[in-house]
């Protein structure tokens, strides 16, 4: 491969991201659905790429670009996510925490539960791990399915494109599921903000924000006589996720054997120098907003390249377990979004819930995009909530990502299965309680009160 190779095929892709723009902002079906451009980019490149229609000549390393793009998303979590307090989190936002935290562990213990003791009894040469690829699909994404693949390494090859596959159409579930229940909820008075669908402005349809409408995406810290400000801050995420990059190659050459995953030390070298960065006053030359913009276009071509890359033949080799799989997924998370959380929220309870649906089946970017529909002003509070809540989910989701897979390849298929379902389990069964005792008559909370 040369330098010529990585820059065509970034070409191509791009181009397929500006049709992809084109489409949404032109085709009435598609601005219906709110397909996001990275993935009309992703199918158009896959349809078009050299496994299918042979159009477009991507070279044969289109498939190593989600892993190093997830590194440089990952280093930037640590520049874009607020920082709390657990003691704060669950004093504030309990309820929040609870039903995104169990959401998580359910999909990896449920998924797992439901692939070894259903679907491995009808296919049975399908891996132990294959149960990993609802929640790596739907509440991972694109990007956690190349962390997830990576994890695997060279044992589990085949984990590249199903996770793709999965993460695919979990972002499909997402908007097409979100828009139906969105319009059934409107339907009944239940949302707060949104009174009729149909009077949705233009700009979420089609993507295109209007001159007068549009707003700055950063103020930039630095002169550009001496270095260009989106330079200037994709250089740092950058430089993490090459020095974390030769770090986890490192330490793969001292051990036989290990491999760490280059996405988690991007996250913990990202979070050591963001430390470093604030506490030496050093991040009040850097804008926020731009951190943002580097990782939201490193995901936009990580899911571009993602889907891609799919391997229409490993797709193919696994259709009965994947789309028995996929169903699964599809049933569970409507289970979970009106007997859990719309059970369990307590103000804006539609709001809240279309916003977990659709990172629950999508990515935060899809359940962000809901709820904008539904609560145009953000005025429930729920992206608050969710910031806050999601500190402690962050680091557990780095946890699950890295260690599941090893675990399972340990042989501990069926203790990881059990004991994540009996942890999800619990954690609503305490939130239900929690809310029973905050929501007892006024006339009972003095007594409860002096028990207390």
């Amino acid at each position: 491969m040369t330098a010529w190779s990585l820059f065509t095929d970034l070409g191509w892709i791009c181009v397929l991201l500006l049709a992809g723009a084109f489409l949404r902002a032109k085709v009435p079906f598609i601005q219906s659905i709110f397909l996001p451009s990275s993935l009309i980019a992703g199918v158009l490149g896959l349809a078009l790429g050299p496994k299918m229609l042979g159009v477009i000549p991507f070279s044969s390393e289109i498939s190593s670009y989600a892993g190093v793009l997830i590194a440089v998303v990952f280093a930037a979590l640590p520049f874009t996510s607020k920082v709390a307090s657990l003691k704060g989190v669950m004093k504030s936002v309990g309820t929040m925490w609870a039903v995104s935290q169990s959401a998580v562990i359910l999909q990896w213990g449920v998924g797992l539960l439901f692939a070894l003791g259903v679907v491995g009894v009808f296919f049975t040469a399908v891996p132990d791990g294959f149960g990993l690829m609802i929640a790596t699909g739907f509440m991972g994404g694109h990007g956690t399915a190349a962390a997830v693949a990576e994890s695997f390494g060279d044992q589990w090859p085949e984990a590249a494109s199903l996770g793709m596959t999965a993460a695919t159409v979990g972002i499909i579930v997402s908007v097409v599921g979100g828009i139906i229940l969105i319009k059934l909820e409107s339907m009944r008075g239940n949302t707060v903000y949104l009174t009729h669908f149909k009077d949705l402005p233009r700009s979420l349809r089609t993507g295109m924000v209007e001159p007068d409408k549009r707003e700055p995406i950063a103020a930039s810290p630095v002169s550009s006589m001496s270095i260009d400000p989106l330079i200037y801050h994709a250089g740092v995420l950058f430089a993490i996720a090459g020095i974390s990059y030769m770090i986890s190659d490192w330490a793969g050459s001292m051990v036989d054997g290990l491999n760490i995953p280059t996405f988690s030390v991007a996250f913990l070298v990202g979070y050591l120098v963001f430390g470093v960065m604030t506490k030496s006053g050093a991040m009040r030359h850097f804008d926020t907003r731009l951190f943002e913009r580097t990782s939201s276009s490193s995901t936009d071509l990580l899911v571009a390249f993602g889907i891609a890359s799919i391997d229409p033949a490993i797709v193919v080799a696994y259709a009965g377990p994947l789309a028995l799989l996929m169903v699964f997924g599809v049933v569970a998370m409507i289970a979970f979004y009106f007997f859990v959380a719309k059970r369990l929220f307590v103000d804006h309870q539609v709001e809240q819930s279309i916003f977990t649906w659709g990172w629950g089946t999508g990515t935060v970017a899809m359940g962000i995009a809901l709820l904008r529909i539904v609560d145009p002003g953000m005025r429930s509070k729920t992206l608050d909530y969710y910031g806050l809540a999601y500190i402690p989910i962050g680091f557990g989701d780095i946890a699950f990502v890295a260690l599941l897979p090893a675990l399972i390849m340990a042989g501990m298929a069926w203790p990881v299965a059990i004991v994540m379902t009996v942890a999800g389990i619990a954690i609503l069964t305490a939130a239900r309680i929690m809310r029973r005792k905050n929501t007892l008559p006024a006339e009972e909370a003095p007594a409860t009160a002096a028990v207390d």
